[in-house]
């Protein structure tokens, strides 16, 4: 197990900037997952961790020793690949020691290795196995056997599951989430699927144009988000973002309705108000406005209500114990003031608290 830091990293294609002097450390023993829209750069901050992408500027250490020379060998690292890179030639036993033969390890001691390796992902069936004969999900637990067997300091996953159909995705999810308990290894987890993130970190990383724009726990980037585009990005259903105006510490929106939000000092002018879907309330005796139902989503245990307010703004609201509610209906709605945030024309969060 180690920890690694990240002081000022940048990278460059030529001109182009696509990680932006970045400072992050990452816990021993912590799974950390780097989440953000295609093209925010998280992939590439992988590889460089790994070694197989320089770096333009900065130091990564690794387990407190600077790593910048050093080939991908020498990092104490393995990474897991989102096309699992499996030779297609090799029984399963052979892909997952093939680094072991390569490191001159004795036919017995790979043998006990690929053997523990095989016993700890459920995949001793299958020894003997070449790809072809195996689903996805056996594929990728493959690529993680020949990780463990390296015993690296670092695991590194990019991406692993978005080859896989949405039920083996949960599954597969599952079964890296007990591996890490099981191993306590330091992990670093890249995805673009926010309930990735949300269900497997201990810390999440978001991620948007080579810049970082919140770390935290799945908690705290939940109800503490620094800015619109980070509330907007985690959370699903994202969260719903109404037009208003502050002025004299009070909440005007669009329609006329007033709210008062603490936390907004003296600020005023234009906001954007943000409220989760689950946090909105329905057939609230203090209605707060009106929603035009268009589409009702049945999740079996969770409606979700798709409409629009008075003014035109959409709105998705959750409907877990509002049953008979159906499209065309019109439901009131109060926003729970305590619930609520307001993010500034640059987009940060004014509601969000300080930190102590």
């Amino acid at each position: 197990m180690a920890s690694v830091e990240l002081h000022d990293v940048g990278k460059k294609y030529g001109s182009a900037e696509v990680i932006s002097n970045m400072n992050l450390s990452i816990d021993d023993g912590s799974f950390t997952v780097f989440v953000g829209p295609s093209g925010c750069g998280k992939s590439t901050l992988l590889r460089m961790i790994a070694g197989l992408e320089p770096i333009t500027a900065g130091a990564i250490n690794i387990n407190g020793v600077r790593v910048n020379d050093k080939d991908p060998i020498e990092r104490g690292v393995a990474m897991v690949f989102q096309n699992y890179a499996l030779y297609p030639h090799m029984t399963v036993r052979k892909n997952i020691g093939f680094s072991l033969r390569m490191a001159g390890l004795s036919k017995d001691e790979i043998d006990t290795l690929v053997t523990q390796a095989a016993s700890t992902l459920q995949i001793e069936p299958l020894l003997d196995r070449k790809p072809a004969q195996l689903s996805g999900g056996q594929r990728q637990r493959v690529a993680i056997g020949r990780a463990i067997v390296r015993d690296p300091e670092v695991f590194l996953f990019d991406e692993p599951l978005s080859n896989l159909d949405a039920e083996l995705r949960v599954s597969m999810r599952l079964e890296i989430a007990k591996l890490h308990r099981r191993l306590g290894a330091t992990m670093i987890y890249v995805t673009h699927d926010q309930t990735e993130a949300m269900t497997l970190a201990d810390k999440i990383v978001v991620l948007r144009d080579g810049v970082v724009e919140q770390v935290g726990t799945p908690e705290e980037l939940y109800d503490h988000p620094n800015n619109e585009f980070v509330a907007g990005f985690i959370g699903s259903p994202r969260m719903n973002f109404l037009s208003a105006q502050v002025s004299n510490r009070q909440i005007k929106l669009r329609d006329g309705t007033v709210l008062s939000v603490d936390g907004l000092g003296d600020h005023s002018g234009d906001v954007q108000l943000g409220v989760r879907p689950e946090h909105v309330q329905i057939g609230s005796s203090n209605k707060m406005a009106d929603l035009k139902v268009d589409v009702v989503e049945n999740l079996g245990g969770t409606r979700y209500l798709y409409g629009t307010l008075s003014n035109g703004t959409a709105l998705i609201v959750e409907a877990r114990d509002t049953p008979g509610i159906k499209a065309g209906d019109t439901v009131p709605l109060e926003f729970p003031t305590e619930r609520l945030h307001v993010f500034d024309q640059h987009g940060q969060n004014l509601t969000r608290p300080a930190k102590p």
